[in-house]
């Protein structure tokens, strides 16, 4: 969340932010309800000091009425304090509430757009892949050499799920012990992490446990719920917790299972492992000093960069615009990698993002670090995915299939995998 004192201060500049993102927040509403809390409190805190100071008289009472006066006195502030308590309880949930809606301010050299069809391409590694045969999409290839069994998982969990078989089972773990592998040894700290998350630490990575709006499987009759990405358990693991500045960054590589609902995302669900209600996924996460944000920025999206261009997929890198920012991301990109089954004759699709929160989330979370001068500030966190495996598969199969019928493998998981390509079945 932003400091309220920010948006006290900066109540223009908030409202252009919250409408470049296409996003709903009554920021007067905001401010008018921050003045009434603070007026509230102000009373409150004097009443009690009276009350105090009331209290102290009691001794001092020459007679029975002067201290019954005392007494009575006292009566009736405590009912004001009583009253005063009351309203401010009233208003803090509608407080909390609309400071939780207030997105995160955006970088400044932002591309201003409603949605992503306005994203700026930013770079490209390779071309499109070409075929000299007619080409078929991952489920097809996945069906075909079986590989990936949709109607199974509709079966047992319902649609949009699916089981992983052979050879596919053998590419996922490669592909995470590549990535793995990799950023252990560019000095982060691996993880496994839990597949579940209270809401509050739901609520202070960004995400919305409840409600209409949420794309997030709840546990009935508890507050746990199945998370959407590593990111919130990582960025949880940390809350309430002060670093010193010399143990910044920290930098973590976690991977989990990831469970989203895709709520309102039907007229995209038809395009096999790509949008599904269960995958796994390798995340990078960094914890840094406020100032060092837009350097691990730019460190996550190189090592992203990495990956693909190693496994030799081509893809383009997007610098997303304003309106399909999210709340909690100040900047970010995504990198599309192309998919031949995509669509009509192939597209560009998100493979990874990253971004920079800056201390959006810390302040939720209540993560900070004691500066060089002693003084506490709140972290600037980041997070990027290293590899979705679920469209990192897609996108090997679609790419490297062959004209007769196998899929190679790329040449860097092949110490990962004991195979150089999947050949049809016998």
């Amino acid at each position: 969340m932003l400091d309220i004192k920010y948006i006290v201060e900066n109540p223009e500049e908030v409202k252009r932010n919250v409408a470049a993102r296409n996003a709903v927040c009554d920021v007067d509403r905001l401010i008018a309800l921050y003045g009434e809390i603070k007026a509230l409190r102000r009373d409150l805190e004097e009443l009690n000091a009276n009350i105090n100071r009331n209290q102290k008289t009691i001794g001092g009472a020459e007679t029975n009425e002067a201290r019954g006066a005392i007494i009575e006195n006292g009566r009736r502030m405590k009912a004001e304090a009583a009253a005063l308590k009351e309203r401010l309880d009233a208003c803090s949930p509608e407080y909390e509430e609309l400071m939780l809606s207030v997105p995160n301010t955006m970088a400044e050299d932002t591309p201003l757009g409603k949605n992503e069809e306005l994203n700026v391409v930013v770079e490209t590694f390779m071309e499109p892949t070409v075929f000299d045969f007619a080409p078929q999409n991952h489920a097809e290839i996945g069906k075909r050499l079986d590989l990936i069994d949709f109607e199974s998982g509709a079966k047992v969990a319902g649609n949009k799920f699916y089981f992983l078989k052979n050879e596919a089972v053998i590419l996922d773990l490669a592909i995470q012990m590549y990535v793995i592998k990799k950023l252990v040894g560019l000095g982060f700290t691996p993880l496994v992490t839990p597949d579940l998350a209270k809401s509050e630490i739901l609520r202070g990575s960004g995400f919305n446990p409840r409600g209409d709006e949420r794309n997030i499987y709840n546990i009935e009759d508890t507050d746990l719920n199945l998370i959407a990405t590593a990111e919130i358990t990582v960025g949880g693991m940390l809350a309430d917790t002060v670093c010193d500045a010399s143990e910044l960054p920290k930098k973590y590589v976690a991977f989990s299972h990831c469970f989203r609902t895709e709520a309102g995302a039907a007229g995209r669900a038809g395009y096999g492992l790509y949008r599904v209600h269960q995958f796994s996924k390798v995340e990078m996460y960094q914890f840094t000093r406020n100032e060092d944000g837009e350097r691990a920025l730019r460190e996550l999206l190189g090592i992203e960069k990495a990956i693909y261009s190693e496994l030799e997929l081509p893809y383009r890198v997007i610098r997303v615009c304003s309106g399909d920012l999210g709340a909690p991301a100040h900047k970010k990109y995504d990198v599309e990698a192309w998919m031949p089954g995509k669509g009509e004759g192939g597209e560009y699709g998100e493979i990874t993002s990253v971004g920079n929160f800056t201390n959006f989330q810390s302040r939720r979370l209540n993560i900070k670090y004691t500066d060089e001068n002693g003084k506490r500030q709140y972290v600037n966190t980041l997070n990027g995915t290293a590899s979705a495996t679920g469209r990192t598969i897609l996108a090997i199969l679609e790419n490297y299939q062959q004209k007769d019928g196998s899929v190679k493998i790329p040449r860097v998981l092949l110490p990962y995998t004991g195979f150089d390509r999947i050949e049809p079945k016998r």
